[in-house]
C-alpha cells in the first residue's frame, strides 16, 4: 500500500512531533487541533524544533521551509480529507476519548485507510473495536519524536499483515527503528519504564532519599541519561499515573499499584514541567 497523505489528530507534544517528522520526509500532513491557541502553538513548536535541527546541521533552511509548507492545520475532525491514506491519533491518554475519535473517523474516511494510535499503554484491540480492526494498529513514537529513533508497532487481535507491513515500511522511511510488540498493557517501553518511575516515587515518599539523590543514583550508578523523577516531570505526572492505572487494571497485580504520592501530586495539579512544578520546580 502506498502512503502519501497523512493526517495527525492532536497538536500537542506528540502530535506536532509526529507531523514534524512526516513533513521533513516529504509527506503532506494534515494536523488536526480543535483549540486555536494550541494549533498556533503546534506550528511554532514545529518551527522551533526544526530551527534546532538547522543549527546542528541536520537539515537546511530550505528543507525546513519546504517541510513547514507541507503541514496544514485543520480545526475539526470533520474537515479531514476523506482520502487520507493513514491517520495517526495522538490525543491525551484516555480510552473513551480515543474511541470517540475513531468512531467518528470511521464514518468519514475511505475504507482502505490505515488507522493508527500513538497510545502509550491502552489496548490496541479495545480501541480497534470502534472501527476497522484489520486496518488498525498501534504506532507508539517516543518523546521527543524528532530525536528518538524507536517506534513500537503494536498489532491488535485482528491487525492484518498488510497493515503491519505498511506501517513498518513507513516507519523506516521516517528513519525510525520499528519494533514489533504484542498487545499487552504498557507494551514494552512503559511496562518496564513506568514501574521503575513508580518505585522511585515510593522511595521518595518513604524518605529513603531526596529527589535529587534518587536521580543521582540512577544516573551515576545505572548510567541513565536522566533520573526517573526528572523523567516523570518531563513526561507529565498525569500521564505517568494514567499508564500505571492501565497496568494495574490490565494485569490485576499489586506490583503495578500507583504510588499514593503520585496520585496526590496529580490531584494537586503538580504535573511536572508543563505546570512548572512536579518533583522539581521549573522557571520559564
Amino acid at each position: 500500500m502506498e502512503i502519501n497523505k497523512v493526517s495527525v489528530i492532536g497538536g500537542g507534544t506528540m502530535g506536532n512531533g509526529i507531523a514534524h517528522v512526516f513533513a521533513l520526509k516529504g509527506f503532506n500532513v494534515n494536523l488536526v487541533e480543535l483549540n486555536k491557541e494550541l494549533a498556533d502553538k503546534s506550528i511554532k513548536n514545529i518551527s522551533a524544533n526544526m530551527d534546532r535541527q538547522v543549527k546542528k546541521g541536520i537539515i537546511t533552511d530550505d528543507e525546513k521551509a519546504q517541510a513547514i509548507k507541507r503541514v496544514t492545520l485543520i480545526a475539526d475532525i470533520d474537515l479531514i480529507p476523506p482520502d487520507s491514506d493513514i491517520l495517526i491519533e495522538a490525543v491525551y491518554e484516555n480510552k473513551e476519548a480515543k474511541l470517540a475519535i475513531f468512531n467518528k473517523l470511521e464514518k468519514i474516511i475511505k475504507p482502505d485507510s490505515i488507522f493508527c494510535t500513538n497510545t502509550s499503554s491502552i489496548s490496541i484491540t479495545e480501541l480497534s473495536s470502534a472501527c476497522r480492526p484489520d486496518k488498525f494498529i498501534g504506532m507508539h513514537f517516543m518523546n521527543p519524536v524528532p530525536v528518538m529513533k524507536l517506534v513500537e508497532i503494536i498489532r491488535g487481535y485482528s491487525t492484518s499483515d498488510l497493515t503491519f507491513n505498511a506501517v513498518k515500511d513507513i516507519t523506516i522511511k521516517l528513519e525510525k527503528i520499528p519494533v514489533e510488540v504484542a498487545d499487552f498493557p504498557g507494551f514494552i517501553s512503559n511496562r518496564i519504564l513506568m514501574p521503575m518511575i513508580n518505585e522511585a516515587i515510593f522511595a521518595l515518599m518513604e524518605n529513603v532519599a531526596s529527589a535529587e539523590d534518587i536521580d543521582t543514583v540512577m544516573k551515576l550508578g545505572m548510567s541513565h541519561p536522566m533520573g526517573p523523577l526528572t523523567l516523570a516531570d518531563f513526561i507529565g505526572l498525569d500521564v505517568c499515573l494514567s499508564i500505571m492505572e492501565v497496568l494495574y487494571e490490565g494485569f490485576n497485580d499489586s506490583k503495578y499499584r500507583p504510588c499514593p504520592l503520585l496520585k496526590k501530586m496529580v490531584a494537586a495539579n503538580k504535573l511536572g514541567r508543563k505546570t512548572g512544578e512536579g518533583f522539581f520546580k521549573y522557571e520559564y
